[in-house]
């Protein structure tokens, strides 16, 4: 099962997260204050800056002193961030090992990207706070930054454990799966492992 796994594999889910749009730009203005905004183009004299919340706003370009892209990610709004995730793990279901990928995303959040539980995860995989920090997420509503960090959380547990083990893990915890040399006999976490192994078609 591990064998699935490969780096080569993984690349390929990878790859349709690449194209993500950058999170935006900050414009510096000739007073010397910034705004941020998704984007910007140039119509004639003048500058038309496209914000984060809708719309747009038109303005003399000679106010606008330099572009500068944007690296801190602003959550979209709602629906448009649900679509985002739907459309992302539709995608990773086309890709060659993105069945299980997928299936995790179905079961953890059922593909809502602002998901978040009582205990306190987040996002499409569901990411509890410590492993955004272990893999950096700044944004852990970012379907793109959080289907990476679950794929490599995830990656990381079947090298270490196998499949089954590698959910079990996933759901309950690495210590729970040591503790028990096993599927820890949880019924949330036995059912988690069978419904996932189902649906990526591995039952």
């Amino acid at each position: 099962m591990t064998s699935r796994w490969s780096t080569a594999a993984l690349a390929a889910a990878f790859a349709i997260l690449i194209a993500a749009p950058a999170a935006g730009e900050i414009i510096v203005l000739s007073s010397g204050r910034t705004l941020s905004v998704k984007g910007h183009r140039f119509e004639g004299d003048t500058i038309v800056l496209t914000l984060r919340t809708g719309g747009e706003v038109t303005c003399d370009k000679t106010i606008v002193e330099k572009v500068l892209p944007d690296e801190v990610p602003y959550p979209e709004p709602k629906a448009a961030a649900e679509e985002d995730g739907e459309e992302t793990t539709q995608n990773l279901e086309s890709t060659p090992y993105g069945e299980i990928i997928a299936a995790v995303s179905e079961v953890e959040s059922n593909y809502k990207p602002k998901a978040r539980s009582p205990r306190g995860a987040m996002g499409l995989m569901q990411l509890m706070p410590s492993t955004a920090r272990e893999y950096k997420v700044r944004n852990p509503f970012d379907p793109k930054a959080n289907i990476e960090a679950g794929i490599k959380h995830l990656k990381g547990l079947i090298d270490r454990f196998g499949v089954e083990l590698a959910l079990a893990a996933y759901n309950a915890g690495e210590g729970a799966v040591v503790k028990f040399n096993g599927v820890p006999p949880y019924r949330e976490t036995r059912n988690y492992v069978s419904k996932i192994l189902s649906l990526a078609g591995l039952k």
